[in-house]
Formats: C-alpha cells, structure tokens, sequence
C-alpha cells in the first residue's frame, strides 16, 4: 500500500462542492443543556431563521444576509424554544431557530428561498451556505424526532439542540445523518450516466443509493451500481463528500471501476441509463453538446465526479 497523505492537495476536492464552506467552531464538548439560551442572551448573537424547507434572507444592498438580531427577528415569530445552537463565529454565537410566520405573509425585504435554490444560485457564500445545511439538518432532525423510539413518549431538547431526551424512558437520541453513495462508473473512456424519473428533461447524473447497515462505503457502491445498471465493478476509490440538506445526508463521492461494459436496467429507479466517452462529456460539460445532454449545476458533488473524471485524461 501506497502511503500519499502527503502528496495530497491542502484543499480536498470536498471543499470545492455546495453545502461545504461552514466555518462555524462548532466547541461540541462545550454543549450545556442551556447553551442555546445562554448563546440567545448574548447581544452578539445572531439567528438564521428556516420553515418550511426554506431559509428567510434579507435583502441587503445587492445580495442576501441570512441573519437576523434578537430583537429585529421578533416579527418573523421565531419558535425560541427550539432554537439549535450551531456554533460560534467570530462574531458572536450563531443559531438556528424555526420561524413561525409563514412565507406568504413575509414582508418584501425578505425572501423565503428553498435550501436547493440558495445552493445553485448561490445565493449566499461559501460559509453561509454551510451554515444553511447544519441548521436546516438539525432543524429538520428536531421535527421528526419529538417522540422517543423505544417509549413513544415526548423528548426534549437538550445539549443545545445536539440531543434530545425522553422524560419518560431517559433514552437519549442523538442527530443522525444518513451516509449516501453517489459514484461514477467509468473505463478508461467512458463513464456511465443515468437519470431518474424524476430529473429535468435532458439531465443525466452520476448513480446514488444510500449505504446500507452494515455494508463499506465500496460494497455499496458496488451494489448500487449493480443494481441500477447491471455493471459490476473491481476497484472503488473515494474522491469527496458534501452535506446534503434533504432532509439529513451525507454524500459521499466516488469513482468505481466498471469490469465490463453491458448495461442492464429495468427502467423503474432510472428511465434510461447511458455510456459517455470523455469527448461527450467535455462537450456536455462546456455547453457545446447537441444532443440536449446536461449535468448537474456546479453545486452538486455529481457535477465534481463528472468534471474530475472528464478533465483527468
């Protein structure tokens, strides 16, 4: 084995996807049960406010502040309550809190935008938009999660929005995050890409599923790829990850090595499933392709297997 920690680039191609950019020192050993109270009395304090799948932003001059004062947050009706203490910037401590108003009655200065689109129109900096993926995913956690597994009694909040707790039971629950492979299949030409049912006319993406109990970050790629198109695959190495807000997810990216080239798909997970060359690719990548083929926007870690693959040869 090949040790190459060192020759690695100081940027991993991690910090180069959508969701990645949060900076946030997060001091998880220094979470009290009343550190978000503590945190919203802090006059530093600042709350990123989300319902709905959506984050409220202000306008500000020509782009969007995601933050909101205490004091200036009251008419949005935040839910306090179940404020999430994300962390500490260097400003001051950061939160995310459910709004209670709801999006039709906001005011004009400030939008309520989808956590997709704040992503792909990049709405928000790097960092920003970090931070919309921790709190939406805590926030999205919390609403699932008031009742316990084991007891079916009521939780509640505790370690600043990093547990919660049965009063009933004692089981403590903690915030999941779902690992999901997403992977490109490839020879030393040719990639495979797929699209869903689901996808925009003309789209084709790198294939995912989620990483099962039990089962290597590579067996599921295998599986995966087997499953949705009938390609088995010999060696599989990880390229990078990105937080994924829907609602609690981690992709992980992949490159897997294709043994054999006939694909075999049953057109229910995807509608059609395709081999690229690298040519075809290039040329779908620079918007010069004439079949109507795109790929996910720049945002998206499919976006950054396909680009990485098509540019290493």
């Amino acid at each position: 084995m090949t040790f190459r920690l060192f020759d690695a680039p100081l940027r991993e191609p991690s910090h180069f996807v959508g969701y990645s950019g949060n900076r946030i020192d997060r001091r998880s050993e220094e979470r009290a049960d009343d550190s978000a109270s503590a945190a919203l009395a802090d006059r530093s304090a600042r709350l990123m406010l989300m319902r709905g799948g959506r984050v409220y932003l202000k306008l500000n001059g020509t782009g969007f502040d995601p933050y909101y004062e205490l004091s200036e947050s009251a008419p949005l009706r935040p839910k306090l309550e179940h404020a999430v203490l994300l962390g500490w910037a260097p400003e001051g401590p950061r939160l995310a809190v459910p709004a209670g108003l709801d999006p039709e009655e906001l005011p004009d200065e400030i939008k309520a935008i989808d956590y997709r689109s704040v992503n792909v129109q990049g709405l928000l900096d790097e960092e920003g938009l970090g931070v919309v993926a921790q709190g939406a995913a805590l926030l999205a956690w919390h609403s699932s999660h008031r009742f316990c597994g084991k007891c079916g009694a009521s939780t509640e909040i505790r370690a600043g929005g990093y547990k919660r707790l049965c009063a009933n039971c004692g089981t403590e629950h903690f915030p999941r995050t779902d690992p999901v492979a997403i992977m490109l299949a490839v020879t030393a030409d040719r990639c495979v890409l797929g699209r869903g049912p689901h996808f925009a006319p003309g789209m084709y993406s790198a294939l995912a599923g989620f990483i099962e109990p039990g089962e290597t970050i590579e067996n599921a790629v295998r599986r995966e790829v087997f499953e949705e198109a009938g390609i088995r695959l010999g060696r599989v190495v990880y390229h990078a990850s990105q937080p994924w807000p829907f609602p609690y997810s981690l992709m992980i990216g992949c490159f897997g090595e294709a043994l054999d080239e006939d694909l075999r798909y049953d057109g229910r997970e995807l509608e059609d499933c395709r081999w690229f060359t690298r040519a075809q690719v290039r040329e779908i990548l620079a918007g010069t392709s004439t079949g109507g083929v795109f790929v996910p926007p720049k945002a998206a870690i499919a976006h950054h297997l396909i680009r990485a693959w098509a540019e290493s040869g």
